[in-house]
């Protein structure tokens, strides 16, 4: 006979890995596009479990490597509950000569910033 507490383990190692993947924004893919410049482009891949107005994928960022200098930020206006996973662009994002590699990050309205977030070398760097 299973035990209230074997049952309760049991449970939340079957639910826990679907709670913790739908919670926040995983940046898929990012391409780059050089725009002359200290300027370029970015076309940004998201996966979020989008659930309505109250919880979605609101914004991504192009930060610096440890996060403290934005660079761009393009914000999302609406839920994309049936169309995941999903892509948007952010031309003209001005990024310092010294610069080579940036962070792509995602947001959501719930958890804020987390889920997995891309690492992407600027090309001509």
């Amino acid at each position: 006979m299973w035990t209230k507490r074997a049952l309760w383990i049991i449970c939340l190692a079957v639910l826990l890995p679907f709670a913790a993947a739908a919670g926040e924004v995983n940046v898929t893919a990012v391409a780059v596009d050089p725009q002359g410049g200290d300027r370029f482009g970015f076309s940004v891949e998201l996966r979020h479990a989008d659930e309505g107005w109250e919880h979605y994928a609101d914004r991504w960022d192009v930060v610096s490597l440890d996060g403290q200098t934005v660079y761009g930020e393009r914000v999302l206006y609406h839920p994309h509950v049936n169309e995941q996973p999903f892509t948007r662009s952010l031309s003209g994002v001005a990024v310092p000569a010294g610069v080579r590699e940036v962070l792509v990050r995602g947001h959501d309205k719930v958890h804020g910033l987390g889920g997995v977030a891309m690492t992407v070398t600027l090309p001509g760097r």
